[in-house]
């Protein structure tokens, strides 16, 4: 009989020849030569830790095996690393909707390449599920396949699922009775009360995987692995424990599955209602154990499986794993900043993506930070990686490429607070640690993981700020064309400095793709058209606001019961706004101080117009002179070190720029901005400011001018057409210009309009010559809520006053 050893364990040769000689000697027919004492060859003996992982990883590190290679398929193709973080279906109604996919078997290529996995549900602590063969995963959702409404399944031979329950019982009551918040669905969400069991985080040693949690008060680490011989194998779970003051009890798997334990000679498996359940009196911890659960029923192949899992309390400390290890990713990649041309008062340099590396990483970049030097920048992936970058703003540029984390779950913010890297994935707010000085992370924490998540597409988890008391703030999007589940879906979420608590502090969003905090401690959050959502919009936000989304979490809200927007947004100008930051930079022209937005949509800047009196708030956006980027601009930071704008983003659907990802400099080149910077919606007429003077002669002339209006319906209908004002059908009024003043400094005109009107669109068009000679062909798309006194509103005095 042939067999091989995968026990993920990292222990060295000698363990796995002894583990070899042990199985050699309980079966004579196994393997004759190794009973001899004969050197086994690597084709005899495979698993943990055959040769320094280090020395293997390195060998390895820029080489890629083709016949993984899946043409077209990116997601297929990429190297995960060890473990992969989804919503994954195990079976029937069986969904771990925070599942790290953990590889067991040795091999190149990541988790996603492996004959042998394991699932753990960070939520409940369980392992969902064991399985094995040729697959992995089905390759569907959103981040993968690009379908929507669907998410990812194991393909392959199952071992054993487990039902969606805790994995541990309460451990002061015993009960495995499920406790947390149901959904609309009336289905559990979210994690199980921290009294119960907290998850901690993954440690990662060359490709081995531990999970750090607590059960009560004790502390939990633990490993998976397996035996196999032949085409029998048994999944295992190597578990140290540490001191409980409660007795603990452990449900392993279903009763049908040969399920066993080695360790202490007190520790047994028992079957009870239908499970394998392992006790463990708080008077035998702290202690090691290793349980293990077999594919195969047949006496003589359990025996096989059996006497090698006899060998598993030779393994060593897990906790000595937990300390940093062999760089998985040692090889770093350069690229270089190609800079864009200086003809006009902006230029877009490009910072070159690693995008042809080893592990066929798929850059489709969802957030990034500076840390305090502005030289280096972390950057997080779509599709779960971290990567730093180094060397900008260096001259010349030269861009060092390091690849430090990955597996995460659909990465789409990231913030570095005291040279930490935090990251928001949909799972969680995790900070990476590294351990030993490599640069790559060692131990994935779990910062906080209240969220309530489940397997639908459209419910990303976007951006992440922190304010001066180190509060943590991210936007949770609704879910698409569905009703809402959970209260999270549709949210702005505040979690503690600590990480221990968190808080939903305003709702009523469906795509929420940005945080911006505001001085006062308000937001600034864009939306995207929808139902409910009848155009894309700019929201100021404040705690306890509802934004108008009834497909968020909203029961008994009435319709027209909704906080207005700051601006609506016609899909013509941007499809699909993302993120709102403040200029903050004295190095980048006149607009300190500006409100600026990005574009996921057409990838396009713009300058945010706003206005507020008492309560109200409104405005309009223009864009800024700048070529649209060839991917959806999503996220914005101002460089500590240069002063520049620098920019990310992503194609994954219903975008006019379809490059995977991007990484930009906008920076300013010193020559005039020509742009509207500020306006005032009158009682009779609308006042724009421009950044430099105008021309007086083009400036006065109406004709230069054009306005139109209309509002929008809120239906559950996906958008709304346009609607006149003045006799509610489909289309646009057409609003007269009667006259126009020009303040006496020249930077503003105020457009006379006899008949102004509240509205939740107007477009104005201005098409005038500036005092210099330049042309100045803007369009404003704004929102009227509220009409202000002329005399109380102007700064500027206008000619003939």
């Amino acid at each position: 009989m042939k067999f091989e050893i995968k026990l993920k364990s990292n222990l060295g040769t000698m363990i796995c020849l002894a583990l070899v000689m042990s199985v050699a000697q309980a079966e004579p027919g196994v393997s004759a030569s190794l009973a001899q004492g004969n050197t086994p060859s690597a084709s005899e003996v495979q698993g943990r830790g055959t040769q320094p992982q280090g020395a293997r990883q390195l060998a390895q590190a820029g080489t890629a095996s083709a016949k993984s290679v899946v043409p077209g398929k990116p997601y297929m193709e990429m190297d995960y690393g060890p473990f992969f973080t989804a919503s994954v279906e195990v079976g029937q109604n069986n969904i771990a909707y925070k599942g790290v996919a953990i590889r067991l078997d040795e091999g190149d290529g990541g988790v996603s390449k492996g004959k042998a996995f394991v699932i753990f549900d960070t939520d409940l602590m369980r392992y969902a599920a064991g399985w094995g063969g040729e697959g992995f995963i089905d390759w569907k959702g959103i981040a993968l396949d690009g379908q929507h409404g669907v998410h990812p399944a194991i393909v392959g031979a199952t071992v054993f699922t487990n039902p969606v329950a805790p994995g541990w019982a309460n451990p002061e009551s015993g009960s495995f009775e499920d406790p947390r918040f149901r959904g609309l669905d009336q289905k559990p969400y979210g994690p199980l009360p921290r009294s119960w069991s907290h998850y901690k985080g993954v440690y990662v040693h060359g490709n081995l995987v531990i999970l750090s949690y607590t059960v009560g008060d004790s502390e939990v680490l633990e490993s998976p692995g397996y035996v196999q011989s032949g085409n029998i194998r048994a999944l295992s779970r190597t578990l140290q424990i540490g001191k409980s003051s409660h007795d603990l009890l452990l449900r392993v798997s279903p009763e049908n599955v040969p399920t066993w334990v080695v360790g202490p000679a007190a520790l047994e498996i028992k079957g009870n209602d239908g499970f394998n359940l392992l006790r463990i009196p708080a008077s035998m911890t702290p202690l090691v154990a290793t349980v293990f659960m077999a594919n195969s029923r047949v006496p003589a192949e359990l025996r096989v499986l059996r006497a090698l899992g006899a060998s598993t309390p030779k393994l060593a400390d897990i906790g000595s794993f937990t300390k940093g290890g062999p760089s998985r990713w040692p090889l770093k990649l350069a690229t270089q900043v190609q800079r864009g041309p200086n003809d006009g008062p902006y230029a877009i340099d490009t910072l070159a993506l690693p995008t042809d590396n080893p592990w066929r990483s798929w850059m489709r970049l969802g957030g990034f930070d500076f840390f305090a030097d502005g030289r280096r920048a972390a950057v997080c992936t779509w599709q779960g990686d971290v990567w730093i970058v180094d060397g900008l703003g260096d001259s010349p540029e030269k861009l060092i490429w390091q690849r430090i984390a990955s597996g995460m779950f659909q990465p789409l913010g990231l913030k570095i607070i005291d040279e930490k890297i935090f990251v928001t994935c949909r799972d969680q707010i995790t900070i990476l640690h590294d351990l030993n000085g490599d640069g790559e992370t060692d131990f994935y924490e779990n910062f906080n993981n209240d969220a309530q998540v489940t397997e639908h597409f459209h419910e990303f988890a976007m951006d992440l700020q922190v304010d001066a008391s180190g509060n943590l703030y991210y936007a949770k999007a609704a879910r698409h064309a569905k009703e809402p589940l959970v209260p999270h879906h549709g949210t702005l979420i505040k979690v503690s400095k600590d990480g221990a608590r968190s808080e939903i502090l305003a709702s009523g969003f469906r795509a929420p793709n940005g945080v911006c905090l505001n001085p006062d401690g308000s937001f600034v959050i864009s939306d995207q058209e929808g139902h409910w959502t009848p155009m894309n919009r700019i929201n100021w936000v404040k705690p306890g606001g509802f934004y108008g989304n009834l497909w968020s979490y909203s029961p008994g809200r009435a319709v027209e019961d909704y906080d207005p927007p700051l601006c609506w947004i016609h899909k013509n100008m941007d499809r699909s706004p993302a993120e709102q930051l403040w200029v903050t930079s004295d190095k980048w022209g006149p607009l300190k101080g500006a409100l600026l937005s990005l574009s996921y949509g057409t990838g396009r800047i713009w300058n945010v117009l706003y206005e507020q009196s008492g309560e109200w708030i409104q405005g309009g956006i223009v864009r800024l002179p700048l070529p649209e980027f060839p991917t959806g601009i999503m996220r914005g930071r101002f460089s500590p070190r240069d002063g520049q704008l620098y920019a990310c983003g992503l194609f994954g659907w219903a975008g006019n720029k379809t490059q995977p990802g991007g990484f930009y400099r906008v920076r300013y080149t010193g020559k005039p901005l020509h742009i509207p910077t500020n306006l005032l919606a009158v009682r009779n007429g609308v006042v724009i400011t421009f950044t430099n003077p105008l021309d007086p002669t083009s400036a006065r002339d109406p004709q230069n001018y054009g306005v139109a209006r209309w509002n929008y319906q809120r239906t559950a209908n996906y958008g709304s057409a346009d609607y006149k004002l003045s006799d509610g059908t489909k289309g646009r009024d057409q609003v007269e210009v009667s006259a126009v003043k020009v303040s006496k400094d020249r930077r503003s005109v105020f457009l006379q309009i006899p008949d102004m009107r509240i509205c939740m669109q107007m477009e104005i068009q201005c098409d005038v010559v500036a005092a210099d000679g330049t042309r100045v062909s803007q369009v404003i798309g704004n929102t009227i809520n509220f009409l202000s006194d002329l005399s109380k509103t102007l700064s500027a005095p206008f000619e003939g006053k």
